[in-house]
Parts: structure tokens; sequence; C-alpha cells
């Protein structure tokens, strides 16, 4: 059989032959899973569905996840890991100022490569869906825990920084709801605000705890 070429689901200028890596087609398949979970909803997506939009056959979903269970959690692993290091390479990048620091954290929920439809409504499927929960807090929950314990801690040190009189646990818990909040309403409104409003709109809420180290465009420059 020929090297045939084929494109990558969600990305339309990526050619992939069909003996590509081992890897490279587990990642097509779980972007193809995305992309039908997105259209379909968490209960709607099949295998056969995956197969059929990522242009491969259902057996070659059934050898790389055996499972429609197996191929679920593996995607969720995969969102959950592109989210954790799309954070933690903001926050490197930030340096040791806990005002660039939370800047950049906020600045990380709105990333265009994380912040796409696709990727807020598969979220939001696994979310909504009362049989992922259990998979959501195997995959998710030690990333959320570290997440909301380095957000908080980033608080305390800009509330120690500024004097304010605040809870660093309350603040922490109201930033991340408030970006989750706004990641919903880009998802279901029927004309959705642009991520540049999403993030002004984390950003005001950021500012009203700390109005002498954030604007609603921001950290302000001291």
């Amino acid at each position: 059989m020929g090297e045939t070429e084929m494109i990558a689901p969600g990305r339309p200028d990526e050619v992939l032959p069909r003996k590509a890596s081992r890897e490279t087609r587990r990642e097509q398949l779980i972007e193809a899973t995305l992309k039908v979970i997105a259209e379909r909803g968490f209960a709607r997506t099949t295998m056969s569905d995956v197969a059929s939009c990522a242009g491969l056959s259902h057996g070659l979903v059934n050898f790389h996840f055996q499972s429609k269970e197996r191929l679920f959690s593996e995607t969720l692993r995969y969102l959950s890991a592109e989210y954790l290091l799309n954070w933690q390479t903001a926050l490197e990048a930030a340096g040791a100022d806990p005002v660039c620091q939370l800047d950049a954290l906020l600045r990380a929920d709105f990333n265009e490569a994380i912040c796409t439809p696709i990727r807020l409504a598969a979220w939001c499927a696994f979310w909504a869906e009362a049989g992922s929960r259990p998979l959501y807090q195997q995959q998710c929950g030690p990333n959320d825990v570290t997440y909301s314990l380095i957000q908080q801690a980033i608080c305390s040190k800009v509330i120690a920084l500024g004097g304010y009189d605040l809870r660093a646990e309350r603040v922490a818990r109201v930033l991340r709801v408030t970006s989750e909040g706004v990641w919903l309403d880009m998802l279901t409104l029927v004309e959705p605000y642009s991520r540049d409003e999403a993030l002004t709109t984390l950003f005001t809420c950021a500012a009203s705890f700390f109005p002498r180290h954030f604007s609603a465009a921001g950290m302000l420059r001291q």
C-alpha cells in the first residue's frame, strides 16, 4: 500500500502519512475525539464517529484505545496535560514577581492554543456529564489541586505586597470560577464575546481585589 496522505483533524495545513508513528496517530484520533464531542456531545460520541472524523478505520481506533471509555480517558488526560503545560510555561516565563505571575496565570486561560471553541466545548462536556465525574477526578483532580494551591500562594504574596485585607483562598477561588464562567459564556452565548473581552472581564475581577496592582487591561506597571 502506498504512502497515502491525509489531513489531521483540526489542523488543516498538516498532512499525515498513512504510516504515521503510533503517537502521531493517537494524537490524530484524540483531536478527532475532541471535535466530535464538541459537535455531538459526550454521550452521543461513538468510536465510529471518531474514526470517520479522523478518516481512519474503526479497527484502528480499537487498536489504539480498545474501548470508548479508554478513548475518553486518554482524551481527557491529553486535555489536562495540555492545560497544565500551558499555565506552567506562562508562569515560568513570568519570573519571580507575584504580580507578574498572577497576570501570566490569568492570561494563560485565554491563550489561543487552548481557548478554542472545540476545546471549550470538550471541557464543558466533561464537566457536565455526570458519568464522567469519576474519570475527571482521576485524570484532572491532582492537576486542579496543584493549580489552585499555586494560584492561592501567588494571591497571598500579592495581598502581602499591597497590604490588602483579603483571604488568599477566597480570592483565588473567585478568580478561578470567573475564568471558568467566562469560558462557559464564550461557548453558550448566542453572540459570544471575544477572547480579548473575556480576558478584560477576568482582569476587571482581579482589579476589584487588587486595585493598586491591576486594571481591566491587566497588571499595572509599578
